[in-house]
């Protein structure tokens, strides 16, 4: 049986890579190859998804939008998309902060508005405060900021111990069980707006499915309750305009342990609450792209 499960695990994951292969180009710093697309010109925006997510969130319409007016770059996290995570390359934020940064110079990108959606929030709260002078201002969509008290639901199975029994279940299991579990799974990520019906495919839902990319995100979600009490006290130091939008009927995220919270600890920050849900740049792509360029002329006010 687990053989069985182990050849369609295998199978499947050819198959979705076959038909979703990489849509940008790989740049390598330090040792970590990271999946990027580029495109538009002007002042730089930085691109980054959530937790199990890839660049391809933001292919609803906001990178359109937004690289009218911008350079802007989206990358697949380390570990996420087509990503690899570097074997020896630890999952903790600061680390992929670390890489972020190195990116950043490798392309030329000059203090860049850096847009974080949900964990991809918490990523770009870290890279602000840890290397303050790469960064520009921050675009918030959606973000973690504060350590959950409890995971939701449908991240879970990622928490399964031990390290052994999550790599088993990921070769094995994770596979026929996400397919039969993601009506669910899409519909609570998503609601209360409905999911996008080519989400699978053009929002790159599908590349989620592989046990690599479990196993990825198992490894982000482990160390976000300490890193974020660490992050937390350290709010206060941020120098750079902070925007961020929210979802009042996010059923991921609580807008006000996230958002609203914010306010009291970094003075100028700035809150928009929308009706919509977790998946914004999905969603509500247009919203999105506006929010954006209004924290990048944040930035140039303030610059």
């Amino acid at each position: 049986m687990a053989a069985s499960l182990f050849l369609f695990s295998y199978r499947t994951t050819r198959r979705i890579e076959a038909f979703l292969p990489p849509s940008g180009r790989f740049v390598e710093v330090d040792g970590q190859r990271l999946h990027v697309t580029d495109q538009g010109s002007g002042a730089p925006l930085l691109l980054l998804h959530g937790l199990g997510g890839n660049l391809c969130h933001f292919n609803f319409g906001a990178c359109a939008a937004l690289s009218q007016h911008f350079r802007v770059v989206a990358v697949d996290r380390p570990g996420s998309g087509h990503s690899p995570r570097a074997a020896d390359a630890p999952a903790d934020l600061s680390a992929q902060a670390r890489v972020l940064a190195r990116l950043i110079g490798e392309l030329g990108l000059e203090r860049p508005t850096v847009v974080g959606h949900s964990l991809g929030g918490a990523t770009a709260l870290t890279l602000a405060i840890e290397h303050p002078h790469l960064v520009g201002a921050l675009a918030l969509v959606a973000p973690l900021t504060h350590a959950p008290k409890e995971v939701p639901a449908v991240f879970r199975a990622l928490l399964i111990r031990p390290r052994w029994l999550r790599s088993l279940f990921a070769h094995t299991l994770a596979v026929p069980a996400s397919i039969a579990t993601s009506r669910r799974v899409l519909e609570q990520v998503f609601g209360p707006e409905p999911v996008a019906r080519d989400f699978p495919t053009r929002g790159g839902g599908l590349l989620s499915l592989r046990p690599k990319h479990f196993l990825a995100s198992a490894a982000d979600l482990a160390v976000v309750p300490e890193h974020m009490a660490r992050l937390e006290q350290r709010y206060g130091e941020l120098e750079v305009p902070v925007s961020i939008l929210f979802g009042r009927e996010d059923r991921v995220l609580c807008w006000r342990a996230n958002g609203q919270s914010m306010l009291d600890k970094v003075p100028g920050a700035r809150l928009e609450v929308i009706e919509g849900g977790h998946m914004l740049p999905v969603t509500r792509p247009e919203l999105t792209a506006s929010f954006i360029m209004e924290a990048a002329a944040a930035r140039r006010l303030a610059a």
